[in-house]
Parts: C-alpha cells; structure tokens; sequence
C-alpha cells in the first residue's frame, strides 16, 4: 500500500468500529506504527505527545484489534476498522466523540426512537403509537398481520406505488411489534448474522 505521509513522517488514522460503523477515534501513524499495527494486529499509533510508538490498549488494556485497513483516494488518510475490546477514548467514553458505540440502521434507527418516545409519553389522543400500544400486543400484532396481507396483494399487482405504501407500513407496525416484544432491530440483525455461513 502506497502511503504518503506529512512532513513530520505521519499519516492521519481514523479508527471505526468493523461491526458498527461508527468512528472511534483519530490517531497518527508513522512507518514504523503501520507495519506494527499489520504485524501484531493491534492498532499502535506514533504518539506525538509521548514521541513514541503506542499500541492503544497497552495500559488500559481497551485494544483496537485489526479488521482492516484502507487508504483514501490521495493516499494520505487510513481508514482502520477495528474490534474495540472496552471503550475507546481514554476518558472512558466508546468513542472520543462522546457517543454511544451501537450500530445505527439509518432513518430506521431514528424510527425506533420516535417509537420508544411515544410508547413512554403515553399520548394517545395525539399519538397513533401510543394508542395502538395501549390496545395490547395482540392488535399490534394484529396489524402486522393486515399490514402484510395488504403487501402480498400490492406485490400481485402493477400499482409500484401502492406495494411502496404498504410495505412502509408493514415495515413500521413491524418496528412496533418488535418493540412491543422487548426487541430491536439490533436483536434481528443478531439472529440474522448468526445464519450467516
């Protein structure tokens, strides 16, 4: 691999979660911390407050175990995907951004959340959620059921806009039952990878 490192001989490492995607860290490599990093498969960095080679774990013993690792397109940023043993930051924190290392599905995730919010404010005058949960797991999964009877008609006919229409809310009453059960997509991604082969 082709690195072009600064003038100080360093080239920027962003550090991300393989499982997650979500970034960890920014460290700095020189020469010698990259062919460490290959060889030991943990991430060590060249610490420019320490002027030393340092594999991060080494006192903590949170270590960046090695997934991965890419150049970007001017050869002068790695991206490094990583199994993180315990938190990253030396704050205590999963990253050094402050944020929660979980895996995020997009707008999906955010669906979830304003799900989870509803559930708790318990709103049913304003909330189809909210009054929908209070009916009990039966009607929710009562309507997950009419939900994809109505998806299977739609795929049967040419209507791409009505199959679109019902899938979204198939999928969203979906997102209700998984919840009404204690569950996230978190859970099924989980059940999924353990199919896997």
């Amino acid at each position: 691999m082709t690195i072009k490192y600064d003038n100080n001989g360093l080239v920027p490492a962003i550090i991300q979660d393989a499982r997650t995607k979500q970034v960890l860290m920014l460290g700095y490599m020189n020469e010698e911390a990259y062919k460490k990093t290959i060889e030991t498969k943990q991430v060590t960095f060249f610490s420019r407050s320490k002027q030393r080679l340092w594999t991060k774990g080494e006192e903590s013993g949170n270590f960046l175990n090695l997934v991965d690792i890419k150049n970007d397109c001017d050869n002068d940023t790695l991206l490094i995907q990583v199994n993180p043993i315990g938190p990253t930051c030396h704050k205590g924190t999963d990253t050094c951004w402050q944020t929660e290392n979980k895996p995020t599905y997009g707008f999906f995730s955010t669906l979830e959340e304003v799900i989870a919010e509803r559930i708790s404010n318990k709103d049913t005058k304003k909330s189809y959620v909210a009054s929908l949960f209070e009916k009990g797991i039966n009607k929710i999964a009562q309507k997950v059921g009419e939900e994809a009877v109505e998806t299977v008609i739609e795929a049967m006919d040419d209507n791409d806009e009505l199959f679109l229409y019902e899938s979204a809310d198939l999928l969203f009453h979906y997102l209700m039952l998984l919840q009404a059960k204690g569950f996230t997509l978190k859970d099924i991604e989980e059940e999924l990878k353990g199919r896997h082969k």
